[in-house]
């Protein structure tokens, strides 16, 4: 089962025995066990019983709050982990550190990479498409990585990088009713970019999930900036899976038809273009359907979900920080 995502307005949570229970309007929309919930989120409005809310803390399953649109507004979840020297590592890692310095390094190498990756992957696969100038700016960004000293300066590489990718990006679909030119956000103002946007909250909610798990404290972060209320730690580990999960899972529903110019809808005033009900349900199984796919891990050298690699991540940057290992491994799939 995963992630319950519950989309109803109006729904009411509940628990009966060992069975998580979701019921709208008198009937039942979902009766699952709890032991395969690994997670429940609520898009929209949402009641849910003591009963439910206890258990699931008792079983360490977070509860997250999102708005319809794919916004974060708050979770409820158990403790952090005991693990304080975790935390203390990450502390003392902040600021300019040879260490702070290292793992940017590697979340921004782990994302260009992975961009670099899906345009060849493309440009292999259709090979009409005009993806070399893309990939060679890539290549460009890339290059220096190694060799560079600032935090500052790597988020320049990273900012050059992207702008290169989401460039040709609009190569990659390949129905004609979608169109894309750039990226924007707060709000989006076509499809494309609210599926982005609306995959991209999801990403970083798992994500903070695992940072939690493994017992970092999610608002303090090396790539990004820190910010009142800020998950800086997850947004910086979730920069790798971006193109592997979310543009990924993206194109494959645009590209196959699942959604369609009629599952958006545009705010008259703002101009920004949401999923109506029945497209964000159509996109919530797809995302999980991605989060429950399986490869092989490079570091690992076994199989696993993407949801599982999240902790993965996690666990290598807390080995990292901790001086357990020589390196942080960023996610790189070819």
């Amino acid at each position: 089962m995963g992630t319950v995502y519950i989309t109803q307005d109006d729904a009411f949570i509940g628990k009966t025995d060992e069975r998580l229970q979701v019921k709208a309007q008198k009937k039942t929309l979902l009766d699952v066990p709890m032991i395969k919930v690994d997670g429940v989120v609520v898009l929209g409005r949402a009641t849910i019983s003591p009963a439910a809310m206890i258990e699931l803390l008792e079983r360490k399953i977070p509860l997250s709050f999102l708005t319809g649109t794919g916004r974060y507004l708050g979770r409820l979840e158990p403790p952090l982990t005991k693990n304080i020297f975790v935390r203390s590592a990450q502390w003392k890692a902040s600021g300019e550190s040879a260490q702070a310095v290292h793992v940017v390094r590697g979340f921004i190498r782990g994302k260009l990479k992975n961009y670099r990756n899906t345009l060849l992957r493309a440009q292999r696969e259709t090979v009409e498409l005009n993806l070399q100038a893309a990939i060679a700016r890539l290549e460009q960004t890339i290059a220096p990585i190694n060799n560079t000293e600032k935090i500052d300066s790597l988020r320049g590489l990273e900012g050059a990088g992207s702008a290169a990718y989401f460039g040709s990006f609009a190569q990659l679909i390949r129905v004609k009713e979608f169109c894309f030119e750039t990226r924007n956000r707060r709000p989006p103002t076509d499809p494309v970019n609210a599926l982005l946007s609306f995959g991209y909250s999801l990403l970083a909610n798992d994500v903070q999930s695992a940072v939690n798990i493994v017992g970092f404290d999610p608002y303090l972060g090396y790539l990004h900036v820190e910010r009142y209320g800020r998950p800086s730690l997850a947004l910086d580990l979730m920069e790798e899976f971006r193109p592997i999960v979310v543009d990924a899972m993206v194109l494959s529903v645009i590209n196959r038809r699942v959604l369609t110019p009629d599952d958006f809808t545009t705010e008259p005033l703002s101009g920004a273009v949401s999923l109506s009900d029945e497209g964000r349900r159509s996109f919530l199984r797809a995302y999980e359907q991605k989060k429950q796919s399986e490869f092989k891990h490079p570091v690992m050298g076994r199989k696993c979900s993407y949801q599982e690699a999240f902790e993965i991540q996690a666990r290598l940057l807390g080995k990292y920080l901790m001086g357990e290992t020589e390196q942080y491994p960023p996610l790189i799939l070819k």
